[in-house]
């Protein structure tokens, strides 16, 4: 929340009670929960809107445009092709899934199939479809095969999508509507262009998959992308639905089954409506060059069309949504009562359709008997509504003890003392409840056999009453604490949709936790894929303290398969910056997210971390991770700094967009606070940010890191770092605190130099070092080389092959291409001038035991290290006359000569052979000029 009001109206479009030029209408809408944090080196830089709903269709991000030519976002661009990407690059790399969708396209046209002439087109679709398999099962095909086989595959593929034009798209082959086969073309050509490598083109033709046939696709080929995709700008269909639904179920059967019969059939067409609307705009959005296309409206049906005369659902929630919050601020300041809508509703428009979903299962609960091991239990609960609760605990009902146990509506949020709180209305209740003992007996019973939900909802109020009155009491919590409780606590919080039951819940659970790590293995056991917590974390009143509890658990990544566990962490690292207290258990939402984040991008294999960090950068999560690392506890701050490593290996092009916005002087803060602990994550951070293409870049991020923090010299934080650090870490450190350094004279010694040196002399040193410590000796050296592509490679070895000619033999053409964008790069000259301080100032530094340590390594030919000092050698012997007298010259061309004759030798990789020799030629070269 902003400080001020004259902040808050200067955030929001006001500056000095002049009213700014307001966002129009075309805005750019963008599906569930992106953060626009991180922007493209190609565009300008936009400003994050607030939420609103338009016209009854939710719009969930827009950008203010620069000019009144409307731009589409590049970055949200991305953001959308990793999204749809995502479903097809699944195809590529899991084989049931694979088959999955094939099973689901063949039953969906076989199913209906009839005989008669079809004309060739099921086997072109068969036959395109056997292509696209061969190229996925066998990447080892030889380069022209493979063409040919897309090519094959596209064509026949484009003939049957070819079906859905306008003259034949109502017709059908063989029975099988043409919409529906060409659907399921264009799924296909979609895996095609993955394959291709054309993600912008593949994504269009998923699109396309939900504008051929709308229902098909969100019911049968692809619900998870719709549901995640394009159901959150449908919401209020499905408000509307279910409020009709509720309105329905007072009728007479006769008539009820017919109106619903109708409602159905009307919100499906009104779905598959919006569905194709929005595919088609997101088509647009994919065009090369596209404007900005208008909003897609998607209008509530009406009532009257189906038999009902009631008013429309939405009316009161469009009315708290469309209000203008810029006037609405400005007249009232930022009062509790618009605190709490906007947070309700910025909440919602994440992606919080849990509650809409838990309204549909409360009439076929029956089916959760299939998931959990007690499967006797719950069986009545599609009959709930209608089980008397006088069949429990008679006398305690006469005494009036349970009239206190209505269902509370939704918590409200309320302001105290500047922040959002979400106010306990249950808990208030319990506070004047007054149990006798057998009640929690009979509670207990309950909880471990009944049927009924509602009253397994009242034993945990009971339960709950008693654990807060007893006060630590060992008897209360002996009698509570048993397996067959716990389970029976967890799987109401399943059933559940009473927030108050559910928060209680929650509270009872996070107290068991903290008494025995058995309880908390009880809970896990009884949800082993956290579907508990994936529906909790999608309620807008309880994701917080949802997420509190689940980190209690600390479930491990294997537990969190579901692609949805990346945007539902990323809201909570949103909105968690602030305590949540259950019950003796005080803990922020932001460390749990922190938590599950770190899972997610080091819990699995290699591929499966690089998609998940990926993710986090397409949904915009860079710039909350950012703000992670200036504020909170130590241990947060690294583990923030770390997973932003982590994206940035992911997606390299992004660091860019880091080493420009984040706060250098916060890392140095870190490092301090770091006293006994290791700087690993901030290390690991540091290094990936030097890995700039732009050499003024990287001056200017030196710069801003030099400057230090709190008047604390930066270079002793680092050198004081280098002391402590681990093994592994030591070279890494010594390379930044040399690159510090070199922002001085390169001819004038320092301690800090000399350290750096001496560090990185040390671990050259093969024998002395693990494997460990020789990656990172080679990834040191790598780094002062000082030149990288955009995404973060190294390119000296490219540039020097480029030096001596090699790169007119190069085969690979996007090789090619990326070395000559490298050179024809303007700053050139300043990577050059940094290249010679560098030679200079280790050479003279480091001098004979500096040039005997890279030949020893090269020496022992341990592949990474040994390609690394080569390399290093190489380039430093462009500026090796620069750094000595005639002596030296002679000295280094004594060691290095003949470690570089064998790397010449016929039986080296093609790249050491040119290397050596164009190091050979350097030296001989800088021994001339000396003479």
């Amino acid at each position: 929340m902003a400080s001020s009001l004259h902040q808050l109206l200067k955030e929001e479009g006001f500056e000095k009670d002049k009213l700014l030029k307001n966002q129009p209408d075309d805005s750019t809408a963008l599906p569930i929960y992106i953060c626009h944090g991180r922007k493209s080196s190609e565009i300008t830089e936009h400003k994050d809107e607030k939420t609103v709903i338009r016209n009854g269709s939710s719009v969930f991000s827009s950008f203010k445009p620069k000019s009144d030519e409307p731009v589409i976002d590049e970055a949200a661009i991305k953001a959308v092709i990793s999204i749809l990407g995502g479903y097809t690059g699944r195809y590529l790399k899991d084989e049931s899934y694979r088959a999955m969708v094939k099973d689901k396209c063949t039953s969906c046209l076989l199913s209906r199939r009839k005989a008669g002439s079809d004309g060739g087109i099921f086997m072109n679709m068969e036959l395109g479809i056997e292509s696209i398999d061969k190229l996925v099962e066998d990447r080892g095909n030889k380069k022209e095969l493979r063409m040919k086989l897309l090519r094959n595959s596209i064509r026949l593929l484009s003939i049957v999508a070819s079906l859905n034009c306008e003259k034949s798209r109502n017709g059908s082959t063989c029975g099988v509507p043409h919409s529906h086969l060409s659907a399921c073309a264009q799924l296909y050509l979609s895996i095609v262009y993955k394959l291709e490598k054309n993600h912008r083109l593949s994504a269009r033709h998923l699109l396309q998959v939900f504008c051929d046939s709308a229902f098909l696709a969100r019911t049968h080929l692809l619900p998870d992308l719709w549901d995640h995709f394009f159901l959150p700008h449908l919401l209020h269909l499905k408000v509307w639905y279910h409020k009709e639904l509720e309105h329905l179920s007072n009728l007479g059967n006769a008539l009820k089954e017919t109106k619903m019969k109708a409602l159905s059939k009307l919100y499906n067409d009104q779905m598959d409506m919006g569905t194709a609307m929005f595919a088609m705009y997101y088509k647009e959005w994919l065009k090369i060059g596209a404007k900005v296309p208008p909003v897609p409206t998607v209008p509530l049906p009406s009532s009257s069309s189906y038999g009902s005369s009631r008013r429309r659902s939405s009316e009161s929630h469009a009315s708290v949504s469309s209000i203008n919050r810029n006037l609405y601020q400005t007249v009232f300041g930022a009062t509790t009562e618009w605190q709490s809508m906007e947070l309700d509703c910025r909440i919602r428009t994440s992606i919080d359709i849990c509650r809409l979903e838990a309204e549909e299962n409360e009439f076929k609960y029956e089916n959760y008997n299939q998931n959990k091991k007690k499967t006797h239990r719950r069986s009545s609960s599609s009959h709930i509504h209608n089980t008397p609760k006088t069949e429990l605990w008679p006398e305690t009902q006469k005494s009036g003890h349970f009239r206190f146990f209505s269902c509370q509506s939704r918590p409200k949020g309320c302001l105290v003392n500047g922040k959002i709180d979400v106010r306990n209305n249950s808990m208030r209740k319990l506070e004047h409840l007054d149990l006798p003992l057998s009640d929690l007996s009979k509670a207990i019973a309950t909880i471990c056999s009944s049927d009924v939900l509602s009253d397994c909802e009242i034993a945990i109020r009971v339960m709950t009453k008693a654990w807060l009155d007893s006060h630590g009491d060992s008897t209360i919590e002996a009698a509570l604490t048993k397996a067959p409780i716990i389970e029976g606590v967890v799987e109401v919080l399943f059933a559940s949709n009473d927030d108050a039951v559910m928060e209680l819940a929650i509270l009872i659970l996070a107290e068991f936790i903290t008494r025995s790590k058995v309880n908390r293995q009880i809970i896990l056991n009884s949800d082993p894929q956290l579907e508990i917590f994936l529906k909790l974390l999608k309620n807008s009143s309880l994701f917080l303290k949802a997420a509190v509890l689940l980190y209690l658990l600390r479930p491990k990544a294997n537990q969190m398969i579901s692609t949805e566990w990346i945007p539902l962490s990323l809201r909570v690292l949103e909105f968690g910056e602030h305590l949540q207290t259950l019950y003796t258990i005080r803990c922020s939402p932001q460390v749990a997210a922190l938590y599950f984040l770190d899972q997610l991008l080091t819990g699995f294999n290699e591929d499966r971390n690089l998609e998940n960090a990926c993710q986090v950068v397409s949904l915009g999560g860079l710039n909350l991770l950012m703000r992670n690392v200036e504020f909170g506890g130590v241990l947060e701050r690294n583990k923030a700094a770390l997973i932003i490593s982590c994206c940035i290996r992911a997606d390299g092009s992004c660091r860019h967009y880091v080493a420009d916005k984040l706060n250098k002087a916060a890392l140095i803060e870190l490092m301090v606070g770091n006293c006994k602990d290791s700087n690993g994550s901030v290390i690991a951070l540091l290094t990936e940010l030097l890995c700039l293409n732009r050499r003024t870049q990287m001056m200017k991020f030196l710069n801003e890191l030099l400057r230090g923090w709190g008047g604390l010299n930066a270079m002793h934080i680092l050198l004081a770092c280098l002391h402590k650090a681990l093994p592994e870490e030591r070279p890494l450190v010594a390379a930044l605190l040399l690159q510090l350094d070199l922002l001085g004279d390169p001819f004038r010694c320092s301690v800090y130099r000399e350290e750096a040196v001496e560090v990185i002399i040390e671990t050259l040193d093969c024998e002395k070092c693990n494997e460990k410590i020789q990656q990172q000796s080679a990834k040191a050296l790598t780094m002062l080389g000082g030149r990288f592509s955009y995404m973060g490679e190294a390119t000296t070895e490219s540039w020097l092959l480029k030096q001596a000619g090699f790169h007119e033999n190069l085969e690979d053409s996007f090789q090619k291409k990326e070395i000559g964008d490298n050179f024809l790069d303007e700053g050139e000259e300043e990577i050059e001038n940094w290249q010679k301080k560098a030679a200079i100032a280790l050479l003279n530094s480091g001098n004979k035991r500096f040039l005997a340590a890279l030949s020893n390594s090269m020496a022992k030919d341990i592949p990474s290290l040994a390609r690394a000092s080569l390399v290093t050698i190489a380039w430093m012997s462009c500026f090796m006359h620069l750094a000595g007298d005639k002596d030296f010259q002679a000295m280094a061309s004594s060691i290095l000569t003949p470690r570089l004759l064998e790397s010449s030798n016929p039986n080296r990789v093609l790249e050491e052979r040119v290397l050596a020799t164009f190091s050979l030629q350097q030296i001989r070269k800088s021994s001339e000029y000396i003479a």
